[in-house]
C-alpha cells in the first residue's frame, strides 16, 4: 500500500516539465520528510492557484484579482505597454525594478506550422489598447528567436499606422561573457544594438 502511494507521487511529478523519473524520486522522499505542514502549504498553493489564477482581462497576465495589480495600479505609466510572449517574461522584467510601464501578454508567438496564427494570441486586444488608451511607446520584448522575431515584425505593421512608438529590445553580448566565444547572430545583434556613450 505504502509503496503504491509513493509510486503515485513520483509519477503525478514526473507530469512537470524537466523532472525525469529520479528527480521525480528524490522529490517524493523529499516531501516525505517534510514536516507536514509545509507539505500542505505546498499542496494548497498548488489548488490555490489552480482554483483562483486567471488572466487578466486588459493585459492577460496571470492574476487572482481583475484587473491584475500592474494595470490597477496608480504609479505605473499607462503611456508604455511592453509585449511579451508568456506571463513568465512579466516576472522576468518585473525582477529587473527597470520598467514602470504595463504589460500586454501574447499568450504564445506565431508559429503557422504550429497553427498558431495571429487571431489565436492577444494581438487585436493589444491593437485596441493601442487606439483607445494614450499609449505613446511599445516596447516589443518578445524572444529572440525566429518566432519571436516574426511575432515582433507583424506587430509592427499592425501598430505602425497607429502613429506610436514602437521600440524592440536589445540583445547582444551577456555581462561577464567573452566575445570569442560568442556566436555569430549575437555579435551581429550587439553591434546593430550598439548605443552612443
Amino acid at each position: 500500500m505504502t509503496q503504491g502511494i509513493i509510486e503515485n507521487l513520483i509519477t503525478q511529478l514526473t507530469k512537470l516539465p524537466g523532472i525525469g523519473r529520479k528527480t521525480a524520486q528524490r522529490l517524493a522522499f523529499f516531501i516525505l520528510s517534510m514536516p507536514s505542514d509545509d507539505a500542505k502549504d505546498i499542496a494548497s498553493a498548488i489548488i490555490d492557484v489552480k482554483e483562483k489564477a486567471r488572466f487578466c482581462s486588459i493585459c492577460f497576465n496571470i492574476t487572482d484579482t481583475d484587473p491584475c495589480s500592474i494595470c490597477n495600479s496608480p504609479t505605473r505609466d499607462k503611456s508604455r505597454i511592453c509585449v511579451v510572449e508568456e506571463p513568465s517574461n512579466v516576472i522576468a522584467i518585473e525582477r529587473t525594478k527597470t520598467f514602470n510601464g504595463t504589460y500586454h501578454v501574447l499568450l504564445g508567438a506565431l508559429s503557422p506550422l504550429d497553427g498558431i496564427t495571429p487571431d489565436k494570441l492577444k494581438i487585436n486586444e493589444l491593437s485596441y489598447r493601442v487606439k483607445s488608451d494614450s499609449v505613446n511607446e511599445v516596447i516589443l520584448a518578445t524572444n529572440p528567436n525566429t518566432k519571436g522575431e516574426m511575432t515582433a515584425q507583424y506587430i509592427t505593421e499592425i501598430l505602425k499606422p497607429m502613429n506610436v512608438k514602437i521600440t524592440r529590445i536589445a540583445y547582444g553580448l551577456p555581462i561577464g561573457s567573452d566575445i570569442e566565444f560568442a556566436d555569430e547572430v549575437t555579435l551581429s545583434k550587439a553591434l546593430e544594438g550598439r548605443r552612443e556613450l
